[in-house]
């Protein structure tokens, strides 16, 4: 059996459960089992159909906004299987296996308070959401539950408009501006001259924290970014894979400076490892720092750190 977790928008941290051989008809209208009251709903918006042996498939049904399928938007019966998210109106789902217990809990009606979600009392949900200090028309969540990366890509074929912000436990927080689905600035608090580039693949690193749709900003940037949603996907996670790769050699907490004295010649750096010397020899500190300071990307900057320290120019502090 499945049920449909809200990951995101006004109804978050609710589940339905989703009953074998039922169709279910999601939408604005009240009379609905599953009636998601928002605007940007249609009143009968999508008809989601649980087989008999339990197979999950959804269907729009001509909404106004659409539906969409792990980012893509759907004009036939598409069938779902366990982690697929689903896009109606602001509201995230998460179609989500139940095990043994959690079947045996909802069928027998009891269970701890964790499995009391699973009752439809979705109103209840967003009274309680709308409690919180963030707009109710906007799309919400947590990052564990749905990588910054995901959601980019459901924001770019929704087309939508917004800032979307995100803000770490620890209190960092970070703004990635979209404009029709389109990615053109991102910013870290901590790292404000950092560019948008460099800022926008540091953030695509972070696996937890809430994030919110905020409403467009008017703000305009000399350094907007120009490449497509796709090309800076692809180079963010090439970048992550790069620097996972030498996080264990190169701790960012790590403090380093110049060995002294400097038996090595300066003249055997080549351009890159020289600027990145000289950018340690003037601020040294943490290599998190040396990489917020360098004009080179986080990559680039860690490998060129490595080199140093291995053929003896750096030394850990």
């Amino acid at each position: 059996m499945f049920s449909l977790k809200f990951i995101s928008g006004k109804y978050q941290g609710g589940e339905f459960p989703l009953t074998p051989g039922k169709q279910l008809i999601i939408g604005r209208s009240p009379e609905l089992e599953l009636a998601l009251v928002e605007d940007m709903v249609s009143r009968k918006h999508a008809k989601l159909t649980v087989t008999d042996d339990g197979r999950v498939s959804i269907e729009d049904l001509g909404s106004s906004n659409g539906t969409f399928v792990n980012g893509e938007q759907i004009a036939r019966p598409t069938r779902l299987k366990d982690g697929d998210r689903i896009l109606i109106g602001t509201s995230i789902l998460k179609l989500v296996k139940l095990d043994a217990a959690q079947v045996q809990a909802q069928q027998s009606g009891k269970g701890s308070s964790r499995l009391a979600t699973l009752k439809p009392n979705l109103e209840t949900v967003a009274k309680v959401a709308s409690q919180r200090k963030t707009h109710l028309t906007s799309v919400t969540g947590r990052i564990e539950e749905l990588a910054v990366a995901d959601l980019l890509q459901l924001f770019g074929t929704s087309r939508k408009n917004g800032v979307l912000c995100l803000r770490r436990d620890d209190g960092e927080e970070a703004r990635i501006y979209l404009r029709q689905g389109r990615i053109y600035y991102a910013q870290i608090s901590s790292a404000p001259g950092c560019g948008p580039l460099k800022s926008f693949r540091r953030i695509l690193r972070w696996t937890s924290g809430d994030f919110e749709l905020l409403p467009p900003d008017t703000t305009r940037f000399d350094d907007e970014l120009d490449e497509s949603t796709d090309q800076l996907l692809l180079g963010a996670h090439h970048e992550i894979d790069e620097i996972n790769r030498i996080q264990e050699k190169l701790p960012f907490t790590t403090k380093i400076r110049p060995v002294r004295p400097l038996e090595k010649p300066l003249r055997n750096l080549t351009p890159q490892l020289l600027d990145t010397f000289q950018l340690i020899y003037n601020h040294i500190g943490t290599i998190q720092q040396a990489l917020d300071y360098a004009r080179h990307s986080d990559f680039e900057t860690a490998q060129a750190i490595v080199e140093l320290m291995e053929a003896g120019y750096l030394q850990r502090a």
